[in-house]
């Protein structure tokens, strides 16, 4: 018989989780050590001196991953390495010598001119790719090294860059893509926005975060940057006492633990919010879980400490001066999206399209802009539902301009199917990706008008590489998460795992998961069609389709 032993005082210590201002600043783990060794961004002048004239076989694999994120690339994946190689080969034998390269478009603003420059450099060193994102940013890819410098100055001579796009660092900050024009606006956050990108994200104290760190800022009554899933987000409130201002949220994200981000309860007036979004970012720098990546994100922090210390260790140690406590947020119900046509407060409008799943070409985006410059538009906004607004529009150019952006392939009036339809970049170029996405997507889109036509309320597609979840599977009315899987005939296929019913907004939700349910990736619109019908069949009035997705029988879900 053996008696358990007693746990010695050594053996009761608590293990070393990286945050800086308990454990100290050693580094736990390689990513960590190349970060102290030398900032990302020492890279940049690497690149335009040695790689961009020796190629890509001299980048260093300290350079080329983690600290070519810090400058906005990324190596994208060999072609033809099917979705099973995904788990049993290294990042290092996934990745080509190509690069995806991320534009920031802080705010989601954009001009004609630096969407031009954009679509010329598509079209001169990406071989015409291009994707608006659900973070308001655009991806290019096929960059290759050697023309890496000259794109940076073409980008540079617009205003645009490249700086920060990935990394552990704050990245692209969402923002109300009606901004300072919607008659429905709360309170206008672009002062916020342009003094964090001004005057904050160029400090090297930002620069080497536990892991990436994702913000939004809204002042729209309609709640238009998925505020639940951010680290940090900022939304527009009126209190009674103390006038416009902001609520502000911490701690979401989705992937393999999705989090809901909690409220502070506090009323943030808007000359404060850069200094509460310096506060939090802070925290996370020198409390974040640094040992293990996989939980080095704000949310395990929030999680772990509860919402009253992070806002007791925010304003003891962070701020200038404790926060007004706030009312609870009042959750707008309507539809977040800005399609169509709305009037502006000065009483122009604005017009919102649609590219289907994002995607878009070099020439596409010149002609884009050809279009907007030809009806004297010189603001343009992408959206995190990857929409594309157009603002200043006279009530006179509305039919025209509406069929002038259709003419470039854009969507004034999309199917509800087209404009609920999102996916991320998929088995194409991502190393992460076990299944092709956003091909599918755009052939499952035709396939539903085709066959269905419309649908009479929203509903929301999503197409998930991985489990990852950039494409918001998790939130989604119907959420597929791609894996491989085995079919009829025991041949290892790509798939996708189902979820439905998951939801932001009015009663937040991340849905219902059908424990065994998977579909293989061909049978995709056989089965959306099916789910559909059946929904149309068993809706009671009014109904939403999350709302069956929850009471229907799960045979009916299949």
């Amino acid at each position: 018989m053996t008696t358990a032993t007693k746990p010695t005082a050594k053996s009761r210590t608590r293990k070393p989780e990286g945050q800086w201002k308990i454990d100290g600043t050693k580094p736990l783990n390689a990513d960590e050590e190349i970060k102290r060794e030398d900032g990302g961004l020492s890279a940049r002048q690497r690149v335009i001196d040695i790689y961009s004239k020796q190629g890509f076989k001299s980048i260093p694999p300290e350079d080329l991953a983690p600290r070519f994120k810090w400058l906005g690339l990324y190596t994208q994946r060999k072609q033809n390495l099917g979705g099973e190689l995904t788990s049993k080969l290294s990042n290092a034998e996934l990745q080509d010598e190509y690069f995806m390269m991320r534009v920031r478009f802080d705010g989601g603003r954009v001009s004609p001119q630096q969407l031009r420059t954009v679509g010329e450099i598509s079209r001169d060193y990406a071989r015409s790719t291009a994707d608006f994102t659900d973070l308001q940013n655009i991806q290019l890819h096929w960059i290759q090294i050697e023309d890496v410098p000259g794109i940076w100055e073409k980008l540079r001579a617009v205003g645009l860059d490249t700086l920060l796009g990935c990394g552990d660092v704050p990245r692209v900050i969402l923002g109300s893509p009606v901004a300072g024009v919607a008659e429905d606006e709360i309170i206008d956050a672009t002062p916020a926005i342009d003094d964090i990108v001004a005057n904050y994200l160029p400090r090297e104290e930002f620069h080497n975060l536990p892991r990436k760190f994702k913000t939004a800022i809204s002042g729209n009554r309609r709640q238009d940057v998925t505020h639940e899933i951010q680290d940090i987000a900022f939304v527009g409130v009126d209190h009674p006492e103390y006038g416009p201002g902001f609520d502000c949220f911490v701690g979401g994200g989705l992937s393999t633990n999705p989090m809901l981000s909690q409220s502070l309860g506090a009323w943030v007036p808007l000359e404060r919010v850069p200094e509460v979004w310096a506060g939090v970012a802070r925290i996370f720098r020198d409390y974040g879980y640094r040992r293990n990546r996989n939980r080095a994100r704000l949310k395990f922090l929030v999680a772990k400490w509860g919402i009253k210390k992070f806002r007791e260790v925010l304003e003891n140690e962070y701020l200038d001066a404790p926060l007004a406590d706030g009312e609870p947020l009042t959750v707008e119900p309507g539809s977040r999206d800005h399609l169509g046509v709305h009037r502006q407060k000065d009483g122009n409008f604005y017009l919102g399209v649609k590219p289907t799943v994002g995607h878009a070409t070099g020439e596409q985006l010149i002609a884009i802009a050809d279009v907007a410059e030809r009806f004297g538009i010189t603001r343009i906004r992408t959206t995190p539902m990857k929409e594309l607004l157009f603002l200043d529009v006279k009530e006179a150019d509305i039919p025209a301009l509406s069929r002038a952006l259709d003419e470039t392939g854009l969507y004034s009036q999309p199917s509800e199917f087209r404009r609920g339809v999102i996916s991320c970049t998929g088995l194409e170029f991502c190393k992460l990706a076990h299944v092709t996405t956003k091909a599918r997507a755009i052939e499952l889109v035709d396939i539903l008008e085709d066959t269905l036509g419309d649908l009479d309320v929203p509903i929301s597609i999503a197409l998930n590489g991985c489990p990852n979840a950039c494409a918001r599977s998790q939130v989604s009315d119907i959420g597929l998460k791609g894996q491989i899987v085995t079919d009829s005939e025991g041949n290892r296929v790509e798939g996708f795992q189902v979820h439905l019913g998951g939801a932001l907004g009015l009663s937040p939700d991340w849905g219902r998961k059908l424990r065994g349910h998977k579909v293989i990736a061909d049978e995709v619109p056989d089965y959306v069609i099916r789910l559909v019908q059946k929904y149309k069949e068993q809706r009671e009035e009014g109904e939403q389709f999350r709302h069956w997705v929850l009471r229907a029988d799960e045979e009916d879900l299949q």
